[in-house]
């Protein structure tokens, strides 16, 4: 049995992280649309993050910042 993370917890991790930075930067009701994309195989990470929200502050920079840091916290996931 390995230490690492399962695959399905590396995902929710990233896609809890995701959607942390966007409800940081605008109300809930504010977000017209989020679909955070994730998935794991083989050891690559994919994260995508399409939002849908007021331009300020802009969208595209605050769906960057959600997809590092969904990377972010997988890579402190498999350093525990």
């Amino acid at each position: 049995m390995s230490d690492e993370p399962a695959d399905d917890e590396v995902v929710r991790t990233a896609a809890e992280a995701a959607e942390g930075v966007v409800f940081a930067h605008y109300d809930q009701s504010a977000v017209t649309d989020l679909d955070v994309t994730v998935t794991f195989e083989e050891g690559v990470l994919d994260v995508d993050v399409y939002l849908n929200a007021p331009d300020d502050p802009d969208p595209d920079a605050v769906a960057r910042e959600a997809a590092e840091t969904a990377g972010e916290a997988v890579d402190e996931l498999f350093a525990e």
